[in-house]
C-alpha cells in the first residue's frame, strides 16, 4: 500500500497529499471540520498543523489522525478491494 510522502493543508478543510506511488491529489475534509474529535479544527491554525505521523498517518496531534488508506481512496476514487485483493475473496465467500 502506498504510504503518503508530502501533505499541505488548503483552504476550506482541504488537504493536497502525495504518496509513494506518486499518486497525488486533494481531499475535501469539511464534512468532519467541527464534529467529535475533530472539533479541535474549530481553531483553523490546528487544522493547518497536519503532518505525516511516524506510522504514516496523517495527523493533527498525537491523538487526532486519519488513516492514509482512507485519504487515498478518496483522492483515487478506488474502492477498498481493489487496492487490497484479499478482500474480493473474503466477499465472495460472505
Amino acid at each position: 500500500m502506498p504510504v503518503p510522502t508530502e501533505v499541505k493543508p488548503l483552504d476550506n478543510y482541504r488537504l493536497w497529499v502525495k504518496f509513494s506511488d506518486g499518486v497525488e491529489g486533494i481531499v475535501d475534509l469539511s464534512e468532519f471540520a467541527g464534529e467529535g474529535v475533530f472539533a479541535l479544527w474549530n481553531d483553523y491554525r490546528e487544522f493547518r498543523r497536519v503532518h505525516i505521523g511516524p506510522g504514516d498517518e496523517i495527523a493533527w496531534s498525537d491523538q487526532i489522525d486519519m488513516c492514509p488508506d482512507a485519504i487515498y481512496l478518496k483522492i483515487t476514487g478506488k474502492k477498498p478491494e481493489e487496492l487490497f485483493p484479499k478482500l474480493q475473496e473474503l466477499i465472495q465467500y460472505a
